[in-house]
C-alpha cells in the first residue's frame, strides 16, 4: 500500500508540472484523472476535480458561467456534448473562449472505453499568425489558408497516430497475455493447417508427451509428435480437416500415459485444425478400477448362489464317502474312495478361491520404502526356488518410498515366480524380477524366466479363470488372480515370450510416497479398557504417539493438548456420544483431524451421522486401516 500511495503521489505530481491541461474521463462519462491547469483554466471548483465528478456536471458548469459565450438552451448543449464524448471519436478543435483566449482541444478514445483530452492556450501562436498576415502582403491569404489546413491536418494526423499505438499497445498486451494463459493450461494446445504444419502451439507437448519438442511451429504433424503416434492420429486429424470434428483417446508408446485428443476444424481457414490434448492417466486408471471392481461385484452375484448350492453338494458328497468306507468293501475300493475325497477338498479349496476372487476388496495403498520390500520379497521367493533355479531382483527408480498395497502385490509377485519356477521345470534356470519408472507415469515390474514360454493358447487365455496348462495340478486362477490385483489398483498386465522364455509386465500406477513424516500425537478415546489397549499397540507399532481416554470428559479435557494432531474416538461412549464430542471438539480446535470407530452396522443412525463428517473405521480397528486413514491425512 505504502508504494501505491508513493506512485500516485509522484503521478499526480508530474502532471501537475505539465502545462497543458488534461483530463481522462472512464466509460461511465466520470472524471478519472486530471492534473492542476485543468482545473486553473477553466477555474472549476474542487468537486468538478475531484475523481468520480461527472462529465455532464462539468459542463453545465462551463455553460452556466460563460465559457462557451451565449448558450441559448444549456439543456440541449449539455446533451449534445455528452452525446458527443459518448461516440469516443478521435478529434482536434480550436476555439476562442469568452476571455478572449484561444485554446486547442485534442481527444483520443482509450481501448477500454473513455478517453483523454489535451488542453493547450494557442493564443501567442494566434497572434503570431495576426501580425504576420497583417505585416507580410508578399503572402497571398491562399497560402496562410493552406498553411492553417496543413496545420490543422497534422493535428488530426497525430491524433490519430496516437490512438493507433495505443490500440496497438493494448493489442500486443492482450496477445502476451493469452499467450500466458494457454501456457499454463495443462494441456497441449496447437493449430495445424493445411499443409500438416503447426502454425501455433502453447509449448506443453512435453509436458504431456515426454521427449517432444515444445518448440514446433512451422515443423509437420509427423515431426513434432512422432511418427508412430502420428500415424495413429492423422485419419482424426484429416476427418477434422474436411470439416468434422474427432475426438480419440490413445495410449502413447513411449511413456505409457492415456492421452485424450480432440481434434476441431478451422471455420475460418477450410483445411486447418485446432488440437487440444490432454492427459487423463490418472482419469483412466480410476476408471479400470471401478470397472474391475464392477467385475467383481457381478461376478460375486452370479457365483454366490451356485457356490452355496456346490458346497452342500460337495458335503453330501463327504457324507457318501464315509459311509462307503463303513462298508466291506472289494479290494481297491478304499483308495478310489480316498481319491474321491481328495477330489472333494479339491473342490473346497477351488470355492475359498473363487470367494477370494469374486469378494469384496478395497485396494489400499501405503508408503512402502521399496529397498525393504524388496529386501522382503528375495528370501520368501527363494525358499519356494530349487537349487538350480537363480532368483535376481533389479530395481531402477529413484524413489525411496512409493504408494502400494504392498501385501497384494507380495501375494502377486510370489505367483509370477512360482509360475515361471514351473515353467522352467527340473532344468537349471533363472528367473529375473525387474523394477523400472516409466516416463513418471507406471511402475513397471517384469517377470522373466528361461523356461519353456507361454503356448499360443496360454498367451489368448491364460488370464480368463480356470484356464491352466497344469493339468490336475492347476487351479487356472492364479494369473486370474494377479491380473483382478493389477486391474483393482488401475494397472494393467500383459503376457509375452521372448527369446529365452516367458516375460509378464505388470504397470501399477507410479505414486511417489511423500517424506517420512514426523509421529503424530494422537488422542485415542475408548472406554473398555482392552480395546484402548489393541488399538494403542496399533498406533504405536506405526510409530505414532498415543494419549488415552476412558470417556468423553477425558477427552474434552485433552482436547487442548498442545501439539495434538489427532483424535480417534469410539461412537459408543455412555451418556456422550462419540459423535457429539468430535463436534464439540471441531467447534473450537477446527485443525485437528478427527475420525471415529465402531462395531454399529452402517445403517445405525449413530454410524451414519458420524460417517458424514469424518472417517469411520469398523470394529475390530486393524492396522492396515489405520495406516491408510493416517497416510491419506499426510497426502493431503
Amino acid at each position: 500500500m505504502p508504494r501505491d500511495r508513493n506512485t500516485e503521489n509522484f503521478t499526480r505530481a508530474g502532471l501537475n508540472l505539465i502545462q497543458q491541461a488534461l483530463s481522462i474521463y472512464d466509460a461511465d462519462l466520470r472524471l478519472a484523472v486530471c492534473n492542476r491547469p485543468f482545473q486553473e483554466m477553466f477555474s472549476l471548483p474542487e468537486h468538478l476535480v475531484t475523481p468520480g465528478a461527472r462529465f455532464d456536471e462539468t459542463i453545465q458548469y462551463l455553460a452556466t458561467t460563460g465559457e462557451y459565450g451565449q448558450v441559448d438552451d444549456p439543456d440541449d448543449f449539455v446533451r449534445v456534448r455528452v452525446e458527443q464524448a459518448r461516440a469516443f471519436m478521435p478529434h482536434y478543435m480550436e476555439r476562442t473562449r469568452a476571455n478572449g483566449r484561444t485554446i486547442s482541444v485534442e481527444g483520443s478514445p482509450l481501448p477500454d472505453g473513455g478517453w483523454v483530452t489535451v488542453y493547450t492556450d494557442i493564443s501567442s501562436v494566434k497572434r503570431q499568425e495576426a501580425l504576420l498576415r497583417a505585416r507580410s502582403a508578399e503572402l497571398s491569404d491562399q497560402v496562410l489558408t493552406y498553411g492553417e489546413e496543413l496545420a490543422l491536418t497534422n493535428r488530426h494526423l497525430a491524433a490519430t497516430i496516437s490512438q493507433l499505438q495505443e490500440a496497438k499497445s493494448a493489442l500486443i498486451e492482450m496477445e502476451a497475455h493469452t499467450r500466458l494463459v494457454t501456457e499454463m493450461t495443462p494441456a497441449h494446445i496447437g493449430h495445424v493447417d493445411s499443409d500438416g504444419l503447426y502454425t501455433f502451439t502453447n509449448r506443453r507437448l512435453s509436458a504431456l508427451l515426454p521427449g517432444r519438442d515444445n518448440d514446433i511451429v512451422g515443423v509437420s504433424f509427423e515431426q513434432a509428435l512422432g511418427q508412430k503416434t502420428a500415424a495413429h492420429l492423422r485419419p482424426h486429424l484429416d476427418r477434422a480437416a474436411r470439416g468434422t470434428p474427432a475426438l480419440l483417446e490413445f495410449t502413447d508408446p513411449v511413456s505409457g500415459r492415456r492421452i485424450r485428443t480432440a481434434f476441431t476444424p478451422d471455420q475460418r481457414a477450410p483445411g486447418s485444425v485446432y488440437i487440444l490434448s490432454t492427459d487423463v492417466t490418472e482419469e483412466a486408471q480410476a476408471r479400470t478400477a471401478l470397472e474391475q471392481t464392477h467385475k467383481r461385484e457381478m461376478a460375486a452375484q452370479l457365483t454366490s448362489g451356485l457356490a452355496h448350492d456346490f458346497a452342500n453338494l460337495l458335503t453330501i458328497i463327504l457324507g457318501l464317502q464315509a459311509r462307503l468306507e463303513k462298508m466291506p468293501l472289494p479290494d481297491g475300493a478304499h483308495e478310489l474312495t480316498g481319491a474321491t475325497r481328495m477330489a472333494v477338498r479339491r473342490g473346497g479349496l477351488l470355492l475359498d478361491k473363487i470367494a477370494n476372487m469374486t469378494g469384496t476388496r478395497e485396494v489400499r495403498p501405503t508408503p512402502v520404502v521399496m529397498q525393504d520390500f524388496l529386501a522382503n520379497i528375495s528370501p520368501l521367493a527363494q525358499a519356494a526356488l530349487p537349487e538350480t533355479t537363480t532368483l535376481s531382483i533389479q530395481s531402477d527408480f529413484a524413489h525411496r518410498a512409493l504408494m502400494l498395497d504392498a501385501g497384494s502385490l507380495q501375494d502377486g509377485l510370489l505367483n509370477l515366480i512360482l509360475n515361471a519356477r514351473d515353467g522352467i521345470g527340473t532344468s537349471p534356470g533363472e528367473i529375473k524380477v525387474s523394477f523400472r519408472d516409466v516416463k513418471g507415469t507406471w511402475l513397471e515390474i517384469a517377470v522373466e524366466d528361461t523356461g519353456c514360454g507361454f503356448s499360443d493358447a496360454a498367451l489368448a487365455n491364460a488370464l480368463n479363470p480356470f484356464f491352466t496348462t497344469k493339468g490336475d495340478a492347476g487351479s487356472g486362477l492364479g494369473l486370474t488372480m494377479v491380473y483382478d490385483l493389477v486391474k483393482l489398483a488401475g494397472g494393467t498386465m500383459g503376457l509375452s515370450n521372448t527369446d529365452t522364455g516367458a516375460r509378464v509386465i505388470l504397470r501399477l500406477p507410479l505414486r511417489p510416497a511423500l517424506a517420512e513424516a514426523r509421529p503424530r500425537l494422537i488422542l485415542l478415546v475408548d472406554d473398555i479398557a482392552d480395546i484402548r489397549a489393541q488399538v494403542r499397540d496399533l498406533l504405536t507399532d506405526l510409530g505414532h504417539q498415543v494419549i488415552e481416554a476412558a470417556s468423553a470428559e477425558e477427552a474434552e479435557a485433552l482436547a487442548d493438548l498442545p501439539g495434538l494432531d489427532w483424535i480417534l474416538s469410539d461412537i459408543r461412549l455412555g451418556s456422550v456420544d462419540g459423535v457429539d464430542l468430535l463436534r464439540s471438539v471441531a467447534g473450537r480446535q477446527p485443525s485437528l483431524k478427527l475420525a471415529l470407530m465402531t462395531s454399529l452396522p452402517t445403517a445405525d443412525p449413530l454410524h451414519v451421522a458420524g460417517a458424514q463428517l469424518w472417517p469411520v473405521l469398523p470394529k475390530p480397528v486393524d492396522a492396515g486401516a489405520l495406516h491408510h486413514l493416517l497416510t491419506a491425512e499426510i497426502a493431503q
